[in-house]
């Protein structure tokens, strides 16, 4: 079993700023991929960014690239997203994932989730 553990939401206005961390705990072995997905209201839970386990090959969706940045740390079990220059349609609860499936950006892919957390970008 893996849980993970998101947190550093919170209500920021357009063009801030905000760093999410998710921390991962139990079994992770296998399932080292981590991502980020997001759930505005009314819509279907999107892909955001995913790593691999050394942090060397990252995918972001389009409407992200240049503003986040996922990172990790795995002597901290950690995986962070920098979010910068936010916009408010980035408003959504933010998630994190594990998989074992290299890159996956596909919601299916992933196992193990996190319980959300809420950024909400105010214009």
């Amino acid at each position: 079993q893996v849980q993970l553990g998101e947190s550093g939401g919170g209500l920021v206005q357009a063009g801030d700023s905000l760093r999410l961390s998710c921390a991962a705990s139990g079994r992770t072995g296998s399932n080292s991929n981590m991502g980020w997905f997001r759930q505005a209201p009314g819509k279907e839970r999107e892909f955001v960014a995913v790593i691999t386990w050394t942090g060397g090959r990252t995918v972001y969706v389009d409407s992200v690239k240049g503003r986040f940045t996922i990172s990790r740390d795995n002597a901290k079990n950690t995986v962070y997203l920098q979010m910068n220059s936010l916009k408010p349609e980035d408003t959504a609860v933010y998630y994190c994932a594990a998989t074992g499936i290299t890159l996956a950006t596909n919601r299916h892919a992933y196992g193990y989730w996190g319980q959300g957390t809420q950024v909400t970008v105010s214009s």
